[in-house]
């Protein structure tokens, strides 16, 4: 049975590491949890697991942004399924999660970004009702 759990415990945050860096990495033990930290404290980053028993299988990473274009809403930064586990409704499940938490703590909105290099994660977006609606720039400072 699927449990979905806030990672709290420094035990967890190890499990959530060795899934993330699935997608992520170039993240070292120590860039993460100093990133973790910095992103907990500065916006209330919050990360969810997804466990099958003792093991996590996904991890989701959200934070609630304020601006003027998109109001109070919730920011999906990270979404990664372990590779032997995706293509089992488990992205989705989460993603219907972060409906929940948005309305409860009363955003207006959810919001994500993926390269656009990305399609496999473009068209599963989509198939999860979610729209592309901007393309992002970025720049190294």
């Amino acid at each position: 049975m699927m449990e979905f759990r806030t990672i709290q415990t420094e035990d967890e945050l190890s499990v959530a590491f060795s899934v993330l860096v699935e997608l992520r990495p170039h993240l070292t033990h120590e860039s993460f949890h100093r990133l973790y930290t910095a992103a907990r404290v500065a916006d209330g980053y919050t990360l969810v697991g997804a466990f099958e028993g003792v093991s996590c299988v996904a991890v989701m990473g959200y934070r609630v942004l304020h601006d003027f274009v998109h109001g109070r809403h919730l920011y999906i930064d990270d979404l990664v399924v372990t590779a032997e586990r995706r293509s089992n409704g488990i992205g989705e499940k989460l993603l219907l999660l972060a409906e929940d938490r948005a309305k409860n703590l009363e955003c207006v909105s959810l919001r994500l970004c993926t390269g656009t290099q990305n399609v496999t994660a473009m068209g599963f977006y989509q198939r999860c009702g979610w729209n592309q609606r901007a393309v992002v720039f970025k720049k190294q400072a």
